[in-house]
């Protein structure tokens, strides 16, 4: 059965996302059109290059995800200069090692621009700071005077996945200077409104990926100091838009995955958390089915 999907962003988290994958992809489902945030704009990608399930728990298994943190070299081995680097570029990690890595994984497919995908079956969305708005890749990109078709997959993925302050956000030179863009999950951690609502509509049944809980097993809010004030608000923030499209009618076509947890930047992580991941979203994915 042909549909089309929406995964969230979530980080390394997203190993969850695979395990939802499987389980569709062994009842028979067949995505058409895919879009998603961060983690959830890189299983797009595979999804439309033509990795199956397997191959993408396989890509996943053999990464060390350690190796995708790429700090600048300090001519001062200091230990404040990391400070005074995020201050300067605006991140700890320059996001090139993820970039390339994308780049081969989606080249061994032949992946390399977006003209070698049927247009309108692949979407993510980004965060241009420097307008203040949302970016659906590769569709807004004529805004910024380039060619979509043209433009690599690999490239608006590192778009999608720059969490800030992680990763240095990437540069677009727009006129005579830089548009800022960084992680989609700041604006749209979950745009399922891509294929549904205002800005598409939808063309067969659509199924949504979320790496959290419904509204209903969700808690409100413990803020006791500046820290939880933050979190709070930066939740609040990235979460709002989408929230609006989410309706008691949307949210029976959607596979909401626990992951409370886990860290979205834990690159760190061992194979059993990994595994632990996975499970949680075959786990949910096969109670979403009983039903849908």
């Amino acid at each position: 059965m042909l549909i089309d999907g929406v995964f969230s962003g979530g980080g390394l988290k997203g190993f969850a996302l695979v395990g939802a994958y499987q389980v569709l992809e062994e009842k028979g489902y067949q995505f058409k059109r895919v879009a998603g945030t961060s983690a959830g704009a890189i299983l797009a990608s595979f999804i439309a290059a033509g990795y199956t399930a397997k191959e993408i728990e396989g890509l996943l298994d053999e990464l060390d995800a350690t190796s995708l943190l790429d700090p600048r070299k300090n001519f001062f081995p200091i230990p404040f200069m990391k400070w005074i680097r995020l201050y300067w570029r605006l991140g700890m990690y320059q996001g090139k090692a993820l970039e390339k890595w994308l780049f081969e994984k989606l080249a061994h497919k032949g992946i390399y621009s977006f003209g070698d995908i049927p247009s309108g079956t692949l979407k993510f969305v980004a965060s241009d700071l420097t307008n203040g708005k949302i970016i659906v890749l590769p569709d807004d990109l004529a805004e910024y005077g380039v060619t979509p078709e043209s433009f690599p997959v690999a490239r608006a993925l590192r778009m999608s996945c720059g969490i800030p302050f992680f990763f240095e956000p990437v540069k677009m030179k727009v006129g005579t200077g830089d548009t800022i863009i960084v992680d989609g999950g700041v604006l749209s951690n979950f745009p399922m409104w891509l294929f549904d609502g205002e800005v598409g509509r939808r063309e067969r049944p659509l199924v949504g990926l979320k790496l959290s809980r419904n509204k209903e097993e969700i808690a409100g809010h413990d803020i006791s100091n500046a820290l939880q004030l933050f979190e709070a608000l930066f939740s609040t923030m990235r979460n709002a838009h989408d929230d609006r499209y989410i309706s008691r009618e949307h949210e029976k076509d959607i596979v909401f995955i626990p992951v409370d947890g886990f860290s979205a930047t834990q690159f760190e992580l061992e194979d059993e958390k990994k595994k632990e991941l996975m499970e949680i979203g075959r786990k949910r994915a096969s109670q979403f089915l009983r039903f849908w």
